[in-house]
């Protein structure tokens, strides 16, 4: 019996070791973003290394969809923005959650997160979208504003909508903006300038 579990739970071992490898190299990316100038950054890279860095977070509550566009690099911090795709990423995770509370839903079943990268004809778009609770208008009116949080003591701070809204719109000179419906899910929109390198060119370090 031992020789026969032992190749599967040698696999099930070595596949968490790589997780873990993966998620230390995702933080040494964020812990090192390459000072405060704005360069060339890959954002398809920076939206991988948030979904590895939060996989703890929605791995249980929903599937996640990656749909990359053959898109520019943008002109950017890759440490500022990956701390907004962080953000958001995780607040889909916690409204999927939620949303399978208000419902009393015990099956298990996963919810869903997009994301998604596109280009306009002047612009980078990045979405990020989930199947869940919603927000309702009120809240959407203030969510921007710091400290303001409708979550639970210990789980927000209130800082995270407001810190993103400041990366993209004053730090990156971008927009960022939502769709929300009650009850089925909200769609985030971050469009940013793009960088004057093309899709394949390196990225300055």
């Amino acid at each position: 019996f031992i020789a026969e579990e032992a190749p599967a739970a040698l696999e099930r071992t070595l596949g968490g070791i790589r997780r873990v490898s993966d998620i230390v190299a995702a933080l040494k990316r964020f812990a090192h973003p390459g000072g405060d100038e704005l360069v060339a950054v890959d954002l398809e890279e920076v939206v991988r290394t948030a979904l590895t860095v939060s996989r703890s977070e929605w791995k249980y509550v929903a599937e996640v969809v990656e749909d990359y566009g053959s898109v520019p690099y943008v002109r950017g911090s890759a440490g500022e923005l990956g701390q907004v795709v962080l953000n958001l990423v995780v607040n889909a995770a916690h409204a999927i959650d939620a949303a399978r509370e208000q419902r009393g839903d015990a099956s298990g079943e996963l919810g869903t997160i997009t994301v998604r990268t596109s280009q306009t004809e002047d612009l980078v778009v990045l979405e990020i979208s989930d199947s869940g609770c919603g927000i309702p208008d009120d809240v959407r009116e203030r969510m921007y504003d710091p400290f303001f949080t409708t979550k639970e003591v210990g789980k927000g701070t209130g800082q995270g909508l407001a810190i993103a809204h400041s990366v993209i719109v004053e730090r990156h000179g971008g927009t960022i903006d939502v769709e929300s419906v009650l009850g089925e899910g909200t769609t985030f929109r971050i469009c940013l300038a793009p960088a004057c390198l093309g899709r394949t060119d390196e990225v300055p370090r």
